[in-house]
């Protein structure tokens, strides 16, 4: 691959309970190395907000596009977009909506969503919200590999619930545009090659990458949440990745 003559935007954004503060370490190191980037808190995780709760998927994806405009990303500048974890959702809605705004998307152990695909079918309809569970439970779904005690409790005194509305909305993605974007996989918990197989298998949380028209995958073993347990490597891998041609 070749670099391209400028550098533009980075755009990070965190999965669920977490918003930009968890991107501070990453920030660092890319902005120390001469990158322009900044991190986003998606409507529902700021602990400030009143009406959190009632904040969907539209919302998410709405505060993307409208940071993309703060940031001067247009479709003759376009972004690089940074997304980890449960972030897959409100960022397939932007790639379905604004392809054209996205130069190359990062995936940090995440991956695009599928059409009609919900987070959580099976929560109740009356629920607001879903809290962080503790470290143990968590722990049991996604790996804690590299979380120092101190991370831990910073994760725990931080964390906003997830609003249920964002939890229960189907993706509803109809442009074929936004499997077109040149695209990164960062894998940490889950190996590379192990992705991929899952995605040929038709496995139902990484279906999607298989009909990705352009994917690479770099391996970054580690846990679930890397801009924590190894920040300066994954700055390191999202400016090489931001500066790549398709």
């Amino acid at each position: 691959m070749t670099a391209t003559t400028s550098s533009p935007t980075i755009v990070l954004i965190a999965g669920h309970w977490l918003g930009a503060w968890a991107w501070d370490e990453v920030l660092d190191h890319l902005n120390a190395g001469g990158s322009r980037a900044v991190a986003l808190t998606l409507p529902g995780f700021d602990g400030g907000d009143p009406e959190r709760t009632t904040k969907t998927l539209d919302d998410q994806a709405n505060a993307v596009l409208d940071a993309f405009a703060r940031s001067g990303v247009s479709a003759e500048s376009p972004a690089v977009l940074v997304a980890h974890s449960g972030a897959n959702f409100p960022v397939s809605l932007v790639l379905d909506r604004h392809p054209e705004l996205v130069q190359r998307m990062v995936w940090v152990d995440s991956g695009p969503v599928a059409p009609g695909s919900v987070f959580a079918p099976d929560l109740p309809a009356g629920t607001e919200e879903f809290p962080l569970p503790p470290l143990e439970v968590l722990g049991q779904q996604a790996s804690l590999e590299g979380l120092s005690r101190e991370v831990r409790e910073r994760f725990t005194a931080r964390a906003v619930p997830v609003p249920g509305p964002v939890l229960r909305q189907p993706a509803d993605l109809t442009n074929e545009a936004r499997r077109e974007v040149p695209t990164t996989l960062v894998c940490c918990s889950i190996p590379g090659a192990q992705v991929l197989e899952l995605a040929r298998s038709g496995h139902p949380m990484f279906a999607e990458v298989a009909h990705l028209a352009h994917a690479d995958v770099v391996d970054l073993p580690t846990g679930h949440w890397p801009m924590w347990s190894r920040p300066a490597d994954l700055a390191e891998v999202i400016a090489s990745e931001a500066v790549r041609t398709a």
